[in-house]
């Protein structure tokens, strides 16, 4: 490694000091350096730039609290930026690359301990390295009664997807929202317990949120002012019944008419889970490639679409839902969704068996039953040698809205020669737009179409109003540059605090855009 890879503040006889002083802390097995046979696993097989702008300098895999104390303690004697992960798996937002060249990865797959899991008050208390397939499988294997909220992908991290604010698919599927109790180490090797776990005494830190002052759980997520070591998390007790459901809608400006009938709905929790309304390709993944349909360049036209979704039997729009709950209660709620579905004109309804060979059909059924998977990565099979970065704002739950958003990236898209691979998704309150950016990874020229594409969308979303809810590393800098009212004073305060509690900037610094002072331009 050259010493042109290290921030400037840090040489490379200084760096390698620092190396071995954390080798002595968490011997030789536990500190990499190795570029090709270590390194390689910590930079972003999905990148949209080259690899040098995400190299680590080193990675390390604490076991403990008392550790990652320890390592700090090197951090700030050399000034050594550590880039915190959980399990390296965030690949829809820059996978575990650092954010700058010269980082030092913080890896915390080794604390992967599952602490507690309460079956009476319905919670468990996990570690970063824990991962929804750990947490599932631990749970099968003790025959709980409880479920857990899988994000897409099951390998994540349960803590590490609850931090950076995402979300699943059960009526348990906004996951900070589920979060009690919170064990935080500051820059400065301080360790703090949350809410009521901050009681010497409290024997209810995963029971009740707030505890006495300020709630500032919310100030390790999506930040870099501590390393979040625990979390308590609530699980959902298995309900008396479970029926998912697909409702399929054959014309693109269905859209419109699904989400203005879908909110209310979910706002008065008759839809209890993420109401979800996915794109025509992002289900025809499951089954079919591009080169199928459509050998041109650009994206697929209608008639390659229209054809896909004949073959396949299903729509340009396809909606689904799950209904839990004691039978005669499900029944009576179906009434009501299915007279509100059959409003939109060629509506087609498909339940437990009704569709057996379809994969769409069976992770999303799954993952409505708290059963985590990997299906969505074949997403990545559309273009060969796949790679995606994901884009999602937010916006009001209404179908012009959704049109908005909708006609505003796939047009976009289709600018710089991409397909419209999305789904919209039905908050408690709000509209989530995910698309999939799905380009190959083999072909510098799309990689950098793919990049500049993505920077697009973030200029066109701003004016619309919508922000987007997270960053790709790529991209943290310009998204946090849109949440500008006030002359930015958010980020203002943001900075204030990094510098409060990280001076020296040790901790992630650039993470969505959080600089230290001595960082800042």
């Amino acid at each position: 490694m050259s010493d042109k890879a290290l921030p400037e503040s840090l040489t490379l006889e200084q760096f390698e000091s620092a190396v071995a002083e954390l080798r002595e802390i968490l011997g030789q097995d536990r500190v990499y350096t190795d570029d090709i046979n270590e390194l390689r696993a910590y930079r972003d097989v999905y990148a949209t730039t080259k690899d040098e702008l995400h190299m680590p300098s080193a990675a390390i895999a604490p076991e403990s609290v008392e550790e990652i104390q320890k390592i700090l303690a090197v951090a700030r004697k050399y000034v050594v930026p550590l880039w915190t992960i959980s399990t390296g798996k965030n690949f829809a937002y820059g996978g575990p690359a650092p954010r700058k060249a010269g980082y030092v990865v913080l890896d915390l797959k080794r604390m992967n301990r599952i602490i507690e899991v309460n079956e009476k008050y319905g919670y468990a208390v996990v570690e970063p390295g824990v991962s929804y397939f750990d947490l599932y499988n631990y749970l099968q294997a003790k025959k709980s009664k409880l479920w857990i909220d899988p994000a897409a992908p099951g390998w994540g991290s349960v803590l590490g997807n609850l931090t950076e604010h995402g979300a699943g698919y059960t009526p348990y599927g906004d996951h900070f929202l589920m979060n009690c109790g919170m064990q935080v180490v500051l820059a400065d090797g301080s360790v703090v317990e949350t809410g009521m776990g901050s009681a010497s005494t409290s024997n209810t830190a995963h029971l009740h949120k707030y505890g006495h002052g300020p709630a500032v759980e919310g100030l390790f997520t999506q930040s870099n002012f501590g390393i979040v070591t625990k979390i308590g998390i609530w699980l959902m007790p298995e309900p008396p019944g479970y029926r998912p459901y697909m409702v399929t809608f054959p014309k693109e400006e269905d859209l419109y008419q699904i989400t203005e009938v879908v909110a209310p709905l979910r706002l008065n929790m008759l839809i209890p889970n993420a109401a979800t309304t996915v794109g025509l390709i992002w289900d025809a993944c499951q089954r079919v490639t591009k080169k199928q349909y459509y050998l041109g360049k650009g994206p697929a036209p209608p008639s390659a679409l229209k054809k896909i979704a004949e073959d396949l039997n299903i729509g340009m729009w396809n909606f689904y839902g799950a209904l839990y709950g004691p039978p005669p209660l499900m029944d009576n709620n179906w009434k009501i969704l299915e007279e509100a579905f059959r409003s939109i004109p060629g509506a087609k309804f498909y339940f437990e068996g009704d569709r057996p060979d379809d994969p769409a059909w069976k992770y999303r059924a799954q993952l409505m039953q708290g059963i985590p998977n990997m299906a969505e990565f074949s997403i990545m099979n559309w273009v060969g040698s796949g790679a995606h970065i994901d884009f999602a704002p937010r916006s009001p739950a209404t179908g012009e809205d959704a049109m908005k958003q909708f006609t505003t990236i796939r047009d976009r898209a289709h600018e710089y020669g991409f397909d419209y691979i999305g789904e919209f998704l039905v908050g408690w309150r709000e509209l989530l737009d995910v698309f999939m950016l799905v380009f190959d990874r083999t072909d510098d020229e799309e990689r950098q179409r793919a990049h500049e594409c993505f920077g697009k969308l973030i200029e066109d979303h701003a004016k619309l109003g919508y922000g987007e809810y997270r960053a790709h590393l790529d991209f943290m800098d310009q998204i946090a540059a849109t949440y500008s009212w006030n002359d930015g004073a958010l980020w203002k305060m943001h900075h204030r605090i990094k510098d409060a509690l990280d001076p020296q900037g040790v901790l992630s610094p650039g993470k969505m855009g959080i600089w230290p002072e001595s960082l800042r331009k």
